[in-house]
C-alpha cells in the first residue's frame, strides 16, 4: 500500500510541478483563442473549464486506463512506475502539445499538426492514418457496447429484438451520426460531464473497497520488482505497449483538438490537457493496484487475473466492482462497460469529420458540408460493425495491430512537438527524450509481438511457450531511437543554418 501510496503523491506533484514546467516552456499567454476567434457554433465552441476537463478525461479515457492497467498488472506492481512516470514524463506532455499546438494552428488536427513540423509526406500518411485509426476505433466502441446490451438483457430475461446485437448496433450508430453531426456542446458538452465523474467515482470506489477490506493487500513495488507475468512475457516492452491509456496513448492526439477548438483562454490548457492526463493515470493506477491487490500474489501472479480477463473487459470490470463495492459497484460496472466505449467512440467519429474536413479544406458551418462528410465516414462505420456483427466481416486480426499503431502515433506526435520547440527556440528536450524512448519501444514491440515480426523470429518451447528473440530486438529498437534522434539533431542542425544563411 505505501508504494502505492507514492506513485498517486507523485502523480499530483508532478501535475503540480513538472507539469507546470511543460506549460511554461509552452508559453500560453492571451491571445484570442480560436473558440473565440472563429466560434462557428459547431466545433468551435467555448465551454467552461471544468466541462473541458471532464469532456477531455472520458475523451482519451473510455475503458482504456481501466482494462488496460488491469492487463498491465499481470507483470506486478512494477507496472506502477510505467503509469507514474510514463504520465508525468511521456503521456502528459503528449497531452499537453498535441492540444496547445493544434490550439495556436486554428485547433487544427493532428494529421496537420505534425505534417506542419514533421514535412509534407507525413501529412499525408498521417491523414490517412488517423482517418483509418478513428473510424476502426468508432466502429469497435459500437460494436463492443453492443453486444454487452444484448448479453444483460438476455440475462434479464428479455427476448425478441432488443436481444439482437444488429438492433442496439443500429441505434448506436444513429446516436453517433447524431453526435458527430450536431454543435459539440449540444450532446458531448452536457452530458459527457456527468460521464466523467463516474468514470471517477467508479475509481474512488475501487480504492476504498480495496482499503476497507482486510482481504485485499497491494503488494510494494520493492519486494515485487521483477517479472511477475504467468506466461513470462517480457516486461520490455511488452507492459509499455499494453498499458498506453493511463501512461501514454496516441489516440488522445487525435481528441484533443477537440477540446482546443473550445478553450477560452490558453492557460487553461495546463488543467485541461495535462490535467486530464494526471488523472487518467491515476485512475489507472487504481485500477492496476486493485488487478495486484484482488488476485493472489505468489511468485508469479495468480492466474485468476489471467482468467477474469480472458473473459473481456466486461468480465473482469464487473469482478473488480463487484468484490469492492458490491451492488452499487456492480451498477457503476454496467453504466461503465456500456458508456465509456460509446462515449470514446462518437468522439473518434467526430475526429474522423474534423480530418477530413481539414484535409480537403471543408468549411464545417453549413449542415450541408457537415453531412457531406458524415454520412461516408459513419456509413463505413456502418458497413463494417453491421458486417463484423452479422459475420461478413472480421477485423480481429487487424485490430490485433491497433496497441502498435497507437503507441507510433504518440511518438510521431511527440517528435512533432519538440520540432516544433525548437522552432520556436524553446527546450525542446522536454519532448525529444519522450519521443526517443517511445520509438525504442514501438520499434522493440514490433520485432518481438506474435502478430508483427515476432511471428516470425521468436520460437516455441517442447509445451508451447513462446521464447522471444530479445537478443535481435532490444539492441534494434535502442539502435532505431538513436537513428530518429540524430536525424532530429541533424534537422534541427539544418534548419538553424538555413535560417542563419
Amino acid at each position: 500500500m505505501i508504494s502505492f501510496i507514492l506513485c498517486l503523491l507523485l502523480l499530483i506533484a508532478g501535475y503540480l510541478t513538472y507539469g507546470k514546467i511543460v506549460d511554461n516552456t509552452f508559453g500560453p499567454d492571451d491571445r484570442e483563442t480560436p473558440a473565440v476567434r472563429i466560434n462557428d457554433g459547431v466545433d468551435y465552441v467555448v465551454m467552461p473549464q471544468w466541462k473541458l476537463f471532464l469532456v477531455q478525461l472520458l475523451n482519451i479515457a473510455g475503458l482504456g486506463p481501466i482494462f488496460g492497467a488491469l492487463q498491465g498488472a499481470l507483470w506486478g506492481p512494477v507496472v506502477f512506475l510505467w503509469i507514474t512516470f510514463g504520465t508525468i514524463l511521456a503521456g502528459g506532455v503528449h497531452d499537453y502539445f498535441s492540444g496547445m499546438i493544434s490550439e495556436r494552428n486554428d485547433g487544427a488536427s493532428i494529421a496537420e499538426v505534425t505534417g506542419k513540423y514533421l514535412g509534407h509526406t507525413m501529412q499525408n500518411v498521417m491523414r490517412v492514418f488517423s482517418v483509418v485509426l478513428l473510424i476502426m476505433v468508432g466502429t469497435v466502441f459500437a460494436v463492443g457496447p453492443a453486444g454487452l446490451i444484448v448479453t444483460l438483457c438476455k440475462n434479464s430475461g428479455v427476448s425478441g429484438l432488443l436481444c439482437t446485437t444488429l438492433f442496439w448496433l443500429i441505434l448506436i450508430l444513429v446516436y453517433y451520426f447524431i453526435a458527430t453531426f450536431i454543435s459539440i456542446d449540444k450532446i458531448i458538452g452536457k452530458v459527457y460531464p456527468l460521464f466523467g465523474m463516474c468514470l471517477i467515482i467508479m475509481a474512488v470506489g475501487v480504492i476504498i473497497g480495496i482499503y476497507t477490506n482486510p482481504n485485499y493487500t497491494i503488494p510494494e513495488i520493492w519486494t515485487h520488482l521483477y517479472n511477475m507475468h504467468p506466461s513470462g512475457t517480457p516486461i520490455w516492452s511488452f507492459m509499455f505497449i499494453t498499458v498506453a491509456c493511463g501512461a501514454i496513448s496516441g489516440f488522445h492526439s487525435t481528441q484533443s483538438p477537440l477540446m482546443a477548438r473550445c478553450l477560452k483562454n490558453e492557460k487553461q490548457g495546463h488543467f485541461v490537457f495535462y490535467g486530464a492526463m494526471v488523472a487518467e493515470g491515476i485512475i489507472a493506477l487504481i485500477w492496476a493496484a486493485a488487478g495486484c491487490a484482488l488476485y493472489e500474489v505468489t511468485g508469479g501472479l495468480n492466474t485468476g487475473l489471467a482468467e477474469v480477463l480472458a473473459g473481456g473487459q466486461s468480465a473482469a470490470i464487473y469482478d473488480v466492482c463487484s468484490k469492492t463495492m458490491g451492488g452499487v459497484g456492480i451498477a457503476l460496472a454496467m453504466i461503465g462497460v456500456v458508456i465509456c466505449p460509446i462515449t470514446s467512440g462518437d468522439t473518434a467519429f467526430r475526429s474522423a469529420r474534423l480530418t477530413l474536413s481539414d484535409w480537403f479544406h471543408i468549411d464545417q458551418g453549413p449542415y450541408v458540408n457537415r453531412l457531406k462528410l458524415c454520412i461516408p465516414v459513419l456509413g463505413v462505420g456502418a458497413i463494417l460493425g453491421i458486417g463484423n456483427a452479422t459475420g461478413f466481416i472480421n477485423y480481429t486480426v487487424i485490430w490485433r495491430y491497433f496497441s502498435w499503431t497507437n503507441q507510433t502515433l504518440a511518438m510521431i506526435v511527440l517528435w512533432a512537438a519538440a520540432m516544433y520547440l525548437f522552432t520556436e527556440k524553446k527546450n525542446y528536450w522536454i519532448a525529444a527524450v519522450p519521443a526517443t524512448f517511445m520509438s525504442a519501444v514501438s520499434s522493440t514491440y514490433f520485432i518481438l509481438a506474435p502478430e508483427c515480426l515476432g511471428g516470425l523470429l521468436n520460437s516455441k518451447t517442447a509445451d508451447g511457450a513462446v521464447i522471444y528473440n530479445t537478443a535481435l530486438a532490444y539492441p534494434i529498437g535502442i539502435l532505431f531511437a538513436a537513428l530518429l534522434l540524430a536525424l532530429f539533431i541533424r534537422a534541427t542542425k539544418k534548419h538553424a543554418a538555413q535560417k542563419a544563411a
